[in-house]
């Protein structure tokens, strides 16, 4: 506190007002193979429509992935996305002869590659490249309309009326001219155009995605509001579908070497350089049609383990629901769910695995296995038993609009997606389960429907069982986990609470971090915490609660070792997994007090 010489009124503020915040809406975190988009790069998706700007809209080889995030979508806005590639894909470019050895994966990854780039060999680019790499990459092309071209050149270029007019000499660079001073620069614009052929990204053929007009073939031109003009940097700055590649000219104008950089003053230039590129391109108005791009494969377990790297750091990424993908084979998708396991309750401790049974165990091509509950149960059986895992025992059946079929995808997905609705409408605290929350939405069918008999031994090993019950729905019957040992972690929504609990608390505690274990601060902790545990618990969350916070766990040992303990006792509600009811039949002459209780 400043001590003031002579008398004054010293005023203040002390900040007690700090509160425990608690999440409203869960995020999902998936890894899949699409068919654009960046890849090792999560990005955060709202909806269906993003999805399909952001990754492609699916082909037949990755509808199921696709179709997976669209469901969770339709029940929670935030799923990070990740998509991971085999060795198999490669970046569509523009390059005269055949490379295959380009994997662009993101931009980051194309800042540290670009140098590589050649013109001819085996990283032939040409001068662009796709953004990421795929085989949709190969139904785009650019087409680039040079400065100095006939009148005749520019009536006939394809693109033109994408454009106010004929590029020529930028004002940037006029300013530049001084024919007094004996010498003369012209002619730097270029108009770019970029263009979808096959109308795989707009959905109409030959449809303009995008135009970079007026742009300057000079390093460092600028706009006339100050900005980048450089026609390397436009495209590499705003471009959503390519990036600069390799072309040797004699010039090295497409390098943006620093020799032919304009200067703020203008020196040391010969009278009349021409820096239009129309000794560059091969023709006036050239239209470059990307080649050599590849899908990318079926992706192996190593490389969802991969993916799934990107949500290991909790400080980076948060992310409540880890969504298993559908693997072909038992044991893929055992190696896929341990390595989630793995990140879900050792690296980060504050979200859940969701998987279904692997493809084989339930469906063959286009149809539905037989009798798919052996499978189910040698796979329940060979998975870790963790309270972060949830198990589902269904595939279900949904409409591809973008391949015009119906497919079967892991009901993981949607499970995932129920649970995040729940989380928004109640809390993560309640059961996901059940006719008031547990009912799947834009399913058409589902693999098979399991009796009483066989739902007893799926929630016997931890299998949530799926079921289509008349007049019902489809609705998630189950609310365990994986856990195997007798405890209350085997519920979802009681695992769920102590992560959401978790969470909020620990942030909070944030706020005494490098204060003094005193009776001030822990008095302060107990005060953030009591207010959101009374709230939890009458949203019917908790039973009861105890926060400890004094010396009696902060003795002065646990003081000079500059540490602070808090203990919270919570009695977390019990969700009703099995219903008796008792119809007792009384004489007409006895009282019911009198039976009450005796049966």
């Amino acid at each position: 506190m400043a001590i003031s010489a002579s008398p004054s009124i010293i005023i203040n503020e002390i900040d007690l007002s700090n509160v425990v915040t608690g999440s409203q809406s869960s995020t999902g975190g998936f890894v899949g193979n699409f068919q654009w988009g960046p890849v090792e790069e999560p990005k955060l998706i709202d909806n269906e429509k993003t999805l399909a700007a952001t990754f492609g809209t699916p082909g037949s080889s990755n509808a199921v992935d696709f179709i997976s995030a669209t469901q969770f979508l339709s029940y929670s806005s935030k799923l990070y996305v990740n998509r991971v590639v085999t060795s198999a894909a490669q970046t569509s470019t523009t390059g005269a002869g055949s490379q295959t050895d380009l994997v662009v994966k993101n931009d980051n990854d194309y800042e540290t590659k670009r140098s590589s780039f050649t013109s001819g060999g085996v990283l032939d680019t040409g001068p662009f490249i796709a953004r990421y790499p795929g085989e949709l990459g190969n139904t785009l092309a650019v087409s680039v309309f040079p400065a100095a071209q006939s009148p005749t050149d520019w009536a006939a270029w394809t693109y033109k009326s994408a454009f106010d007019g004929e590029p020529g000499t930028s004002p940037w660079l006029g300013g530049f001219n001084d024919s007094d001073s004996g010498w003369d620069i012209i002619n730097d614009e270029l108009h770019i155009a970029v263009i979808d052929v096959d109308g795989l990204f707009s959905g109409t053929r030959g449809t303009v995605l995008e135009t970079f007009p007026y742009t300057s073939t000079i390093a460092g031109a600028k706009t006339v509001d100050g900005g980048n003009n450089y026609w390397i940097d436009v495209i590499n700055n705003n471009s959503q579908y390519i990036r600069f590649g390799y072309k040797s000219t004699s010039s090295n104008v497409f390098l943006g070497a620093a020799s032919i950089a304009v200067p703020e003053t203008p020196i040391n230039y010969d009278s009349g350089i021409d820096y239009s590129l129309g000794s560059v391109w091969t023709n006036n108005g050239s239209t470059y049609r990307m080649q050599y791009g590849a899908a990318s494969g079926a992706l192996s377990a190593n490389e969802i383990a991969v993916g799934f790297d990107a949500y290991e750091d909790v400080d980076i990424l948060t992310v409540d629901l880890l969504i298993a993908p559908s693997m072909d084979s038992a044991l893929a998708q055992q190696t896929v769910v341990s390595d989630l396991v793995q990140v879900a309750a050792q690296l980060r401790r504050d979200c859940v695995v969701i998987s279904s049974p692997p493809r084989s165990a339930m469906v063959v091509g286009y149809g539905a296995v037989a009798n798919p509950m052996a499978n189910i149960l040698s796979f329940a059986a060979s998975v870790p038993s963790s309270s972060y895992l949830v198990l589902d025992n269904q595939y279900v059946k949904v409409f591809d609009k973008y391949n015009d079929r119906y497919i079967w995808i892991p009901a993981a997905s949607t499970t995932a997606g129920i649970m995040a609705a729940t989380d928004l409408t109640e809390g993560p605290w309640f059961s996901p389960a059940g006719q008031k929350r547990g009912q799947y939405y834009g399913i058409l069918d589902i693999v098979y429907n399991p009796t009483k008999n066989e739902r007893d031994q799926l929630y016997a090993l931890g299998v949530n069982p799926i079921v289509n019950l008349p007049g019902r729905g489809t609705t998630l019957y189950g609310d365990k986990t994986k856990e195997s040992r007798p405890s209350a972690f085997n519920r979802i929504n009681v695992r769920r609470l102590f992560l959401h609990l978790e969470r909020a608390i620990s942030i909070a505690a944030r706020g005494v971090m490098f204060e003094f274990n005193d009776e001030f601060t822990r008095a302060e902790f107990v005060n953030i915490v009591e207010p959101f545990l009374r709230e939890i618990k009458g949203r019917r969350g908790i039973t009861d609660f105890v926060v400890q916070c004094d010396e009696t766990n902060n003795p002065p040992s646990v003081v000079d070792n500059n540490q602070l303990i808090a203990s919270i006792f919570v009695k977390p509600a019990r969700s009703i997994n099995f219903v008796t009811l008792n119809f007792v039949a009384v004489r007409s002459g006895v009282s019911f007090e009198e039976v009450i209780g005796t049966v």
